[in-house]
């Protein structure tokens, strides 16, 4: 951990430098060498499509295959891929930014990346690195309806399958002990599972959340269908016997919480979070910093790679940081948007004088507060709202500030009002965009960041310009990863 946090505090440093990434070891995993053979860049190509499920394949595999579609792969094979695709992604930018200059045709011929891609940062931890999982109920193999685990399948062709996960690599022990000892106590109750809302049943998923330090929080999920709240009562207090005084108590729990819900998903002001036993949250740290986690809220899923998320995010934001001898002048005021519970900003607000950070959801905005206040850190607040409502008026606050920004939007990316907002403030003069799919939603705002200025978007604001992409391997064994790109003007 240690040499992936120095790592990422030299990210300046890897390009100026252009240092290359170091030998990682391969992971371990019960699967065979010749399951884990070497494989061809045809192969390399294919481990991306979905497989070709065979009587070949075990559930086992089948269910890898969906859940960590690279696990056949050595980590430094995931890595090279990784970046291959990120590359891709970025030569789409360069492109585009190159038929902006030439034409306005839809479909700009792809070039290499015309700014510095790093390598892609590794995750710390490769294996059993989740530190979130929700396991689904449904039927299993041999057909029993109270089978908990992950899908094989899907409901529109209505082959769904629920598979045990026990033998998944990103998965922690913890996770699947409490899936274990949840299908259990379904199977002992006398109510049926909820499988489909409109054929009834009662019991749902199970969603467990943990942390460094080992803390468990387990979250069960409930429909009440037509019982009455003494009825309900009575289920609860056997889930909480069961995990608190029975064979459930091996998983040790902090935390269990139960919600009613009528709905696939339900917010806590929609539903409350009812506490059967221990405590309402569990804490994390990173950065020296620590979060609330409490039932609902956002936190990344791998805490290990988020710290060097974090502190590349720092980096970017504020390169010119001296530990020793604080910050040279770079940004006095830091613009968080889409802020989450507010890890971004805090970590950052030591080399700022300022930190505003806006959110849609309120319970993370309290959540951000309580984690600002949790910290003594006095100089962030925190806007509840739309960003694309809040962002427009706020910036002639901005007029003769030194700014930075930096937005962390989910896949459908920024509205763009916020992007124009971000664009026609001169006072922005660096801008960090957090992506963890930026060949969706995201690659429309990069364009509009950096494309020439356009009236009828009313983008009239100077161009910005990609000077720099850095690839972060949150969620090893999957296709996926966090890029951060560096724009400035």
């Amino acid at each position: 951990m240690a040499w992936a946090a120095s790592r990422s505090r030299s990210v300046m440093r890897l390009f100026v430098k252009h240092k290359i990434r170091g030998t990682c070891v391969l992971f371990s995993s019960k699967y065979t060498a010749d399951q884990r053979r070497t494989p061809s860049k045809k192969r390399l190509r294919k481990s991306q499509k979905k497989p070709p499920w065979t009587d070949t394949l075990s559930w086992e595999e089948r269910l890898a295959d969906v859940v960590t579609p690279l696990w056949r792969l050595s980590y430094e094979e995931q890595l090279e891929l990784k970046q291959k695709h990120q590359e891709s992604i970025l030569s789409q930018l360069s492109g585009y930014l190159s038929g902006d200059c030439l034409s306005h045709s839809s479909s700009p011929v792809r070039s290499k990346p015309s700014f510095p891609v790093l390598p892609v940062l590794p995750s710390p931890v490769r294996d059993s690195y989740r530190n979130k999982s929700t396991f689904s109920v449904n039927r299993g193999v041999d057909g029993n309806p109270k089978t908990v685990g992950f899908y094989v399948g899907t409901g529109k062709e209505g082959n769904i399958v629920c598979v045990n996960g026990d033998h998944l690599l990103n998965m922690p022990e913890k996770h699947k002990q409490v899936a274990r000892c949840y299908q259990d106590f379904i199977r002992l109750s006398s109510l049926e599972p909820c499988l489909l809302f409109h054929t009834g049943g009662h019991w749902r998923e199970v969603t467990v959340r943990t942390n460094a330090a080992g803390c468990t929080m387990a979250i069960v999920y409930f429909h009440p269908q037509t019982l009455t709240p003494e009825e309900v009562a009575v289920h609860k207090a056997e889930l909480a016997d069961y995990f608190v005084r029975g064979p459930g108590s091996v998983c040790q729990l902090d935390s269990l919480l139960f919600q009613e819900s009528t709905m696939t998903r339900c917010t806590h002001e929609e539903s409350s979070y009812q506490l059967l036993h221990g405590q309402p949250h569990i804490y994390e740290e990173v950065l020296g910093f620590k979060f609330r986690i409490s039932a609902d809220a956002f936190f990344q899923v791998n805490q290990a790679a988020a710290q060097v998320l974090y502190s590349t995010v720092r980096d970017l934001c504020v390169p010119n940081w001296d530990e020793g001898r604080g910050r040279t002048k770079v940004g006095d005021t830091l613009l968080d948007v889409c802020c989450g519970t507010g890890a971004i900003g805090i970590t950052i607000s030591p080399r700022v004088d300022r930190i505003v950070g806006i959110e849609l959801i309120e319970q993370a905005v309290e959540d951000a507060k309580h984690n600002a206040a949790l910290n003594n850190v006095l100089n962030c607040e925190f806007i509840p709202g739309k960003a694309e409502a809040v962002l427009p008026g706020l910036m002639s606050q901005f007029s003769s500030a030194d700014l930075t920004a930096v937005v962390n939007p989910a896949r459908a990316g920024l509205h763009p009002r916020v992007i124009r907002a971000l664009r026609n403030q001169p006072a922005i003069r660096r801008l960090v965009y957090v992506s963890c799919k930026p060949d969706g939603e995201a690659m429309r705002n990069f364009r509009e960041l950096c494309c020439a200025p356009d009236p009828q978007k009313k983008l009239t604001g100077g161009a910005f310009s990609p000077t720099l992409a850095v690839p972060v391997d949150m969620f090893p064994h999957t296709p996926h990863c966090e890029l951060l790109l560096l724009f400035e003007r």
